[in-house]
């Protein structure tokens, strides 16, 4: 185990690893992590609620598809750099906004819009463009590759096997906004943490359990566990790699890039021209940017992918980062 990682022993570092994926659908999970690990539910609640208060887990709970529920796009402002403390901030206080980087370019500030619906979205982009005074491009998803599957800590930026058995088709029980309120901000650390959640939205324990298993199986919930910081667990380099493909060659291109070793997302986004030519991105985390652009440039090599114009924006700054807000609930978690 890395030094690195805020563990003290091996049940620790599973823990963190092994259940970002998978975490038990049953009324008293930690105890079911305890029994599985050799350990008390005592021990298993603490570590977490510990790595909570670090800042090292942000929830345990659902990472939704994109897309499936709502609206959501990635942006970036072109921002002054005498201006960035304050535009920063203004954005991070919008409680659609979940992730806010600086990242290493003219169009320095980045960050991840999530609205209920397409107009609503619309509108938080252009006060976002009022407020802050500065141009801003759009850049939504048009085609995963590669989203979100968890990050295994015993390799180096490699990203945990994908969930078995998802479909995509649509659950069949809609998303209500009463339940996505009560799942959105994650798991209660407490013995029965599905029982708080079904309180909050008037149902049964089992009756929750079973709509967080059915949004699973229809992947509408791509995992469903323990979500980490990359940093706070000594991640610290952390690249977006952009290429601009052309259309005909971009999901051949996508798919392979999607498989390599230390790809840990992978996607095809929509240009915005002129200002922003790239359509293929790929984030790959590590702990020394040294061996960040080593690995990519061993990717770039091996699928020829520099024969196209590209650019590589590591991350100097993390603003806000937290789950997407599809209700909204009058507060923003940074």
């Amino acid at each position: 185990m890395n030094a690195l990682l805020p563990c003290a022993d091996h049940r620790e570092f599973r823990l963190l690893n092994d259940y970002q994926q998978r975490f038990p659908l049953c009324p008293t999970p930690f105890a079911r992590v305890a029994e599985e690990l050799g350990t008390e539910a005592t021990a298993v609640l603490s570590a977490y609620r510990r790595w909570q208060q670090e800042g090292v887990i942000s929830r345990i709970g659902p990472v939704f598809a994109p897309n499936r529920i709502g609206a959501s796009t990635l942006a970036a402002l072109a921002v002054p750099e005498d201006q960035l403390e304050r535009v920063a901030a203004l954005v991070s206080a919008f409680p659609e906004v979940n992730h806010n980087y600086q990242r290493e370019h003219v169009w320095n500030l980045w960050f991840v819009v999530t609205a209920g619906n397409a107009d609503l979205l619309s509108g938080v982009l252009q006060r976002i463009a009022t407020q802050s005074a500065c141009p801003l491009i759009e850049a939504p998803l048009e085609a995963p590759y590669h989203i979100d599957l968890g990050f295994d800590l015993g390799a180096e930026a490699r990203t945990l096997a994908p969930p078995a058995d998802r479909s995509s088709g649509e659950a069949s029980s809609p998303p209500d906004p009463t339940l996505l309120e009560a799942l959105q901000d994650g798991l209660p650390l407490v013995e029965r943490p599905y029982g708080a959640l079904a309180k909050k939205a008037g149902l049964g324990e089992l009756e929750l359990i079973g709509r967080v298993g059915e949004w699973l199986a229809s992947g509408l919930i791509s995992r469903f566990g323990v979500v980490v910081r990359h940093h706070e667990l000594g991640y610290n380099a952390n690249a977006m790699c952009v290429w601009d493909v052309p259309a005909e060659r971009v999901d051949e291109l996508g798919r392979l890039l999607a498989t390599e070793s230390g790809v840990n997302l992978c996607y095809r986004r929509r240009r915005s021209l002129p200002a922003w030519p790239y359509n293929l991105y790929c984030m790959i985390h590590g702990r020394a940017r040294e061996a960040v652009l080593a690995r990519r440039s061993e990717i770039a090599a091996r699928l020829g992918l520099d024969a196209f114009s590209h650019a590589i924006l590591f991350s100097n700054r993390r603003f806000k980062q937290c789950g997407a807000r599809y209700v909204a609930t009058g507060n923003s978690h940074a």
